[in-house]
């Protein structure tokens, strides 16, 4: 019955509007109350699930990825795709695609990159002849990219999740190949649609000026050697980067570029307070859920459950990839890696997953949930920029999510994709 209660309350608060962290909040506390325990409970789950040094990584990241988009460094880098790869078949979708790999691995964050890549490229891309759809659609699906790539607070919310004995700089390593196929699925995705409606390439500048454009987009790029290499090597832990990298875009933002004014600078500090105060209350309350379904013995019920169904880890793990697509359908990004770590690692651990290898299925898989209605996130962001509706966008967005499942299912069954690279560096 107090699984009942636990998921009822939560369902029907989710069903008339409540946010996320509240939905997770209140019902944690009617089912402590109706199961007879302090009600206390609840807030010291709360306290504990946000009382974790590593965590302090994640505002840092998410101010120094806030300073780089309103700090020219996202335009910088767009120019340089554009100069690399403008002259390919729909030459302005590749350089979205490209873009979102420069600066997901400086930003870490899907929203930023959708934001900051899709202000640049959407309205050059309508100008110069593009669908509005297949310019958001990319931008929406490409985004995803970012959560991958160092410095990923995802991967680091995951690491935490997993009960803190992850290794941070496993995980970043670990992205970093399905997020680069990724990229390379969607390119050739938006090469076939772009080559089926007709759109056309871009001229090459020539050599010259792609020196000068990586000349002027080297400091944005050095960010990413700073924050992976400096993890990777163990000279500072993921915390300690993230200041490194406030401090090293700060620098860059106002005395290399200086194009950061003081107007833009509290911008972006007030932006990274804001989104940093949501993700941990949503942190700590998904923590008071996650508890409960622990002490309710939930993962145990499901991997037994798995296990009555098949031993085959080719469809166990197949299950798992559909709940987690259709759970990220309903729910935003950080508290779903909150709930479904604690229930779903120990099913693929008990068939022989490695949890470093499940991370990256976890959150390539929630990243596609932030590109699908009704609860997409970066969706809802990509439409606003490119000013069409939800379902302009999704009428025509399947071969981006066709090439999206492709790589998840090639990161799922394919361990050495996610494993190699992190083995290469021990």
């Amino acid at each position: 019955m107090e699984l009942y209660v636990l998921f009822g309350t939560f369902v029907i608060l989710l069903l008339i509007g409540t946010p996320v962290a509240f939905c997770l909040g209140v019902s944690s506390f009617a089912t402590v109350i109706y199961m007879g325990l302090p009600p206390l409970v609840v807030f010291q789950r709360l306290n504990s699930g946000i009382s974790v040094f590593a965590l302090m990584a994640i505002p840092f990241f998410i101010y120094a990825g806030d300073l780089m988009v309103r700090g020219d460094i996202a335009r910088r880098l767009v120019a340089l795709a554009g100069s690399l790869i403008g002259h390919m078949r729909g030459g302005l979708g590749q350089v979205n695609i490209v873009a979102s790999v420069m600066f997901g691995g400086v930003s870490g964050s899907a929203a930023a990159d959708a934001s900051a890549v899709g202000g640049l490229m959407v309205p050059q891309m309508k100008e110069r002849g593009y669908g509005a759809d297949y310019a958001v659609n990319i931008t929406v699906v490409s985004s995803i990219i970012a959560l991958m790539l160092p410095p990923s607070h995802n991967l680091i919310i995951y690491s935490i999740s997993a009960g803190g004995r992850l290794s941070i700089a496993d995980l970043f390593t670990a992205g970093i190949i399905p997020g680069l196929l990724l990229a390379l699925s969607l390119m050739v995705a938006a090469w076939i649609v772009a080559k089926k409606r007709g759109y056309p390439t871009e001229p090459f500048p020539g050599f010259r000026m792609v020196g000068v454009l990586l000349v002027s987009a080297l400091p944005g790029l050095i960010l990413v050697a700073i924050i992976f290499g400096g993890v990777r090597s163990g000279v500072f832990t993921a915390s300690e980067s993230s200041n490194i990298a406030v401090v090293y875009a700060l620098f860059i933002t106002v005395f290399v570029y200086r194009s950061l004014s003081w107007s833009e600078f509290v911008a972006a500090t007030m932006g990274a307070v804001r989104t940093t105060a949501m993700v941990l209350l949503v942190i700590g309350c998904a923590a008071s859920f996650a508890w409960l379904l622990a002490y309710l013995q939930v993962p145990t019920a499901i991997v037994a459950f798995m296990q009555g169904v098949s031993n085959n880890p080719i469809l166990i793990l197949l299950m798992i990839n559909v709940a987690l697509l259709v759970l990220g359908t309903f729910m935003d990004m950080s508290p779903l890696i909150v709930i479904t770590t604690p229930i779903f690692l120990p099913v693929a651990q008990a068939f022989g997953v490695d949890p470093v290898h499940f991370g990256i299925i976890l959150i390539l898989n929630l990243g596609i949930g932030l590109c699908t209605p009704p609860v997409g996130a970066v969706l809802f962001v990509g439409c606003a920029v490119g000013r069409i509706s939800i379902w302009e966008a999704v009428r025509s967005i399947w071969p981006f999510y066709f090439a999206a499942i492709i790589t998840l299912m090639l990161v799922t069954y394919i361990p050495a994709l996610s494993l190699w690279l992190p083995a290469l560096f021990r």
